[in-house]
């Protein structure tokens, strides 16, 4: 096995996820002044969360400070390696049909350490999925890890009992069949990883997720060579073991020490023509702001597949976590430069450095000649007037009955629970979202069976339209930011929406829709 794979195409060694450094103090005036006594589905106002959240974290410090790997401990600058297709068992045209075995395995990532990682078919990341529009798809997943689990297909439209839900746990040592077609016009850039109540957190740092492609043989950027990149971050103690999350990884999204691209750190990177890349961010909490020098970028899709044209990027591309995006890169030199992370303060909470820029990758670039994108990509569907209205406010709390970092992070004041419906949808009804963000620091939306459009954005008493007009399933609202989108859900069941800072999902940012 080459070293540069030392992270995939195995049967028996080790991948996964991590802890960086945290980000910048809190400020007093930053806290939303709220606390939780109880653990409980409502929270009141308090006068001083400040105080309550350095109290709570001073009760804590018995807890053992993580020693942690260093970072020069894995190997850099392998070439980047591609994602392995999960196999397709099916000889039908039009049908996709394969197994996914989630089972504990070990993987040398150095001579010196091995790691125990949770994965899907001994890969980490997981094994890429690739289906056309319109295919029929049939996946067979095997559950032989310690824990119940489910798969959520993110961002596909598919039906509710198919996608994945915490209500659908598939038991240790079970099995269950997921079922479904894809839409036509669904072509994009998804993923899929557990979504299990109570588990998702530790079960994502463990390893498990995995690329999932819906392509279109309408697609104007065909032409065009394709890369990868599917960032993941790995946190390793000092002994090569996956790390437990600390209370500051609950209070402000676990962030590793290792930033992975398909499960290589610090990879080389080779781009010797106009390039188009995918761009997943499966971190659990890490904020990706990527910088690509000395080359021309245009963003050409997001969460929801292509824009209706390409986007000219003057500044770097901010990727909340699960948030996805395809760009078409143009080298204008010959040479070596860095894919870098520029540090993005989203407030976390407590006694933390400020951010850094990040090196990510090598870049091996070559001057290429100038091309004309299409300058239409696709018709974006137009969803019309919007005849409902809901509203979501984002908050988070102390709670001191919280083992996992004393926070609960709410929606409209409740945290999640799976035997309450929190809001109801008629299908196919067309309506407007407002989502405010009444908290200190970043958090996203993410919601599942539906794509949606952000209407406007209003921040510090200014309200703006997007930069550009897209399907969405996850966005990013700073503090104290109002976000307005449209949306229209298609298909009857039971939905979720949430945070997709997995560990603010955990601790309470989630709610359910029922679409009838």
């Amino acid at each position: 096995m080459k070293r540069r794979h030392f992270l995939m195409n195995f049967t028996a060694a080790v991948g996964g996820l991590v802890a960086t450094k945290a980000i910048a103090k809190m400020e007093h005036t930053k806290m939303t002044g709220m606390t939780c006594e109880l653990n409980s589905d409502d929270c009141n106002k308090g006068d001083n969360m400040h105080e309550h959240m350095n109290m709570n974290m001073n009760m804590n410090h018995d807890q053992k400070p993580q020693k942690l790997l260093p970072t020069s401990s894995l190997k850099q600058n392998d070439n980047l390696p591609s994602l392995i297709n999960l196999k397709n068992e099916s000889n039908q045209p039009g049908v996709f049909e394969a197994t996914l075995h989630l089972k504990p395995v070990k993987i040398a990532l150095t001579p010196e350490i091995t790691t125990e990682f949770w994965a899907y078919n001994g890969m980490i990341p997981g094994p890429k999925i690739e289906v056309n529009e319109g295919d029929h798809v049939k996946i067979t997943v095997k559950n032989d890890l310690p824990q119940a689990t489910t798969v959520h297909w993110h961002g596909l439209l598919i039906p509710s009992n198919q996608d994945g839900n915490p209500q659908d746990a598939i038991p240790a040592g079970k099995s269950r069949v997921y079922e479904f077609d894809v839409p036509k016009g669904n072509a994009g850039t998804f993923w899929y990883h557990p979504h299990g109540h109570e588990t998702v957190a530790e079960q994502v740092y463990r390893g498990l997720a995995g690329t999932f492609i819906v392509r279109s043989k309408d697609d104007p950027l065909n032409s065009l060579p394709e890369q990868h990149w599917f960032f993941s971050d790995l946190k390793l103690t000092d002994k090569g073991e996956i790390a437990d999350n600390t209370m500051v990884d609950w209070m402000n999204g676990r962030e590793g020490q290792f930033v992975l691209i398909n499960g290589s750190y610090r990879p080389k990177i080779k781009v010797d023509s106009a390039t188009r890349v995918r761009i997943w961010n499966a971190c659990s909490g890490r904020y990706l702001n990527l910088s690509i020098p000395d080359c021309d970028v245009f963003l050409v899709g997001t969460d929801g597949g292509l824009l209706s044209e390409p986007v000219s990027l003057n500044k770097p591309l901010l990727l909340s976590p699960a948030e996805r995006a395809e760009i078409v890169i143009l080298p204008k030199k010959t040479g070596t430069v860095y894919l870098q992370s520029i540090g993005y303060d989203r407030g976390k909470m407590g006694n933390v450095p400020p951010e850094q820029d990040m090196l990510l990758a090598e870049l091996d670039l070559t001057q290429s000649n100038s091309i004309t994108l299409p300058s239409t990509l696709r018709t974006l569907p137009k969803l019309g007037q919007a005849t409902a209205h809901k509203k979501l406010e984002y908050t988070e709390v102390m709670d001191m009955k919280e083992p996992r970092g004393g926070m609960l992070f709410l929606i409209n004041g409740k945290r999640h629970d799976m035997n309450r419906i929190d809001l109801e949808s008629k299908i196919h009804e067309v309506e407007e979202w407002t989502i405010h963000n009444n908290s200190h620091m970043d958090h996203n939306f993410h919601i599942h069976g539906a794509q949606f459009m952000v209407v406007s954005h209003e921040f510090n008493g200014t309200k703006t339209l997007p930069q550009y007009v897209a399907l969405k399933d996850t966005v990013n609202l700073r503090p104290h930011e109002t976000i307005t989108i449209k949306i229209q859900q298609n298909m009857p069941g039971l939905r979720m929406y949430h945070c997709h800072i997995i560990e603010h999902e955990t601790l309470g940012m989630m709610g359910q829709l029922m679409v009838k």
